[in-house]
């Protein structure tokens, strides 16, 4: 499928381009933000569009203010992270339409960046208000959408706005869905991939779509309890797992669909149970016929699951991951997950694996295993991605298709 990317735009000397960034970082309780990984993934696109004679104007939404402005949400603390990244002056200010903005813009210096208030003080944002993308779009020229994590929703800045102007992806949007569309769409196989998550209500369409799409599928976490039981082992109970009892016929019919599909679903060999749920707890590894009835749970899966992993992974050309495989939060539980990721690392370095990983808690396990820069790609979106594994069409992305 091909899509407008800033090629389609041309040469923008005197021109104003609006970019629709993900500016939506961490931040502590005074203001600083936490992690800039958004920010960076920004710079490129900022750079090439001053570099074809744009002046930028970048717009993003910030934390969930539900419509109403406050310091807390305000992007202003955003602005001296985003001038360092990019090296530039950047001007903020305090609205995201009206004559103010349209002042702001008409003042701007040629090496000067503006970025605008949060979008999210409107409500007209989420809603997909036409007449508020009207209004945010006025001073521009161009629009650039370069925001895949808020690509799921049908927002005025995702899609509305997108249709009032000349518009495209951004490099890192443009870099999103090429990777995805590797990984899932139309992949080298085979295809394996890691699935983790504590519900398997919570992954019902993301395990349905994708036992039809893949050919080794690896569910991992606490939802990998639930297909534990429904393939009969009875040690896994309420008290010692995250078994969802009232998932087990759910199960049951994904996996007939896998089997159906050819799909191989790869389940845990054996646990590591810990008689606490907190860092360096005793723990001791077991194989399946032996989990304790009670007093340890679940916590990881243990080495020959790893090992049996590992081998499956051998076998394939693109790996698609979302999900931890035990409690990586904790020491020493985060082994099964550093492991397999570090093997998934090293074929990658070695030209045999493409490895696409995305998700909140995916991003944050495979930085902890000291692997978040060796996978072919990393995504920073949560929901969009999800989405995506799902097989939905994202309005976001949809809107820029040629």
């Amino acid at each position: 499928m091909e899509y407008k990317t800033l090629k389609d735009l041309g040469d923008l000397h005197g021109k104003v381009a609006m970019l629709r960034a993900d500016l939506n970082v961490p931040m502590d309780e005074n203001f600083h933000v936490t992690n800039t990984a958004r920010i960076v993934r920004t710079v490129p696109t900022i750079k090439e569009l001053m570099k074809k004679g744009a002046k930028v104007v970048v717009i993003s939404h910030f934390g969930r203010p539900e419509g109403k402005g406050d310091m807390k949400n305000s992007l202003s603390h955003v602005a001296p992270e985003l001038e360092k990244a990019l090296g530039h002056k950047v001007v903020f200010v305090d609205d995201c339409i009206g004559p103010k903005v349209e002042a702001a813009v008409k003042a701007m210096k040629d090496d000067e960046v503006l970025l605008l208030e949060n979008l999210r003080f409107y409500n007209e944002e989420k809603k997909g208000d036409e007449n508020f993308a009207k209004e945010l779009v006025k001073p521009a020229d161009v629009y650039v959408s370069d925001a895949f994590s808020t690509a799921h929703r049908a927002h005025a800045s995702m899609v509305a706005a997108v249709k009032e102007r000349p518009a495209a992806f951004g490099l890192l949007m443009e870099e999103e869905v090429n990777a995805l569309s590797q990984g899932l769409n139309d992949p080298k196989r085979p295809l394996m991939a890691v699935v983790g998550g504590s519900k398997v209500s919570t992954k019902l369409d993301l395990l349905n779509n994708l036992v039809k799409k893949v050919n080794k599928l690896v569910i991992s976490g606490g939802m990998a309890h639930t297909f534990m039981k429904a393939s009969g082992i009875d040690t896994v109970n309420e008290v010692n797992s995250l078994v969802q009892m009232d998932m087990l016929e759910t199960a049951k019919e994904i996996m007939k669909t896998a089997k159906d599909n050819n799909c191989e679903i790869i389940l845990p060999k054996d646990v590591v149970v810990a008689k606490e749920f907190k860092a360096g707890a005793e723990h001791k590894t077991v194989d399946l016929e032996h989990i304790p009835a009670d007093g340890w749970i679940l916590m990881d899966v243990g080495a020959k699951t790893i090992a049996s992993i590992n081998q499956k992974l051998d076998e394939c050309k693109t790996l698609v991951w979302n999900g931890p495989l035990g409690v990586f939060e904790l020491k020493p539980f985060d082994t099964a997950t550093n492991e397999v990721a570090a093997h998934a690392a090293k074929l990658t370095s070695e030209g045999k694996l493409m490895s696409v990983a995305g998700g909140g808690d995916t991003v944050s396990a495979l930085a902890n295993a000291g692997v978040e820069n060796k996978f072919s790609y990393i995504s920073t979106a949560g929901g969009a991605f999800l989405e995506w594994m799902e097989g939905k069409e994202l309005p976001g992305v949809v809107v820029l298709k040629k």
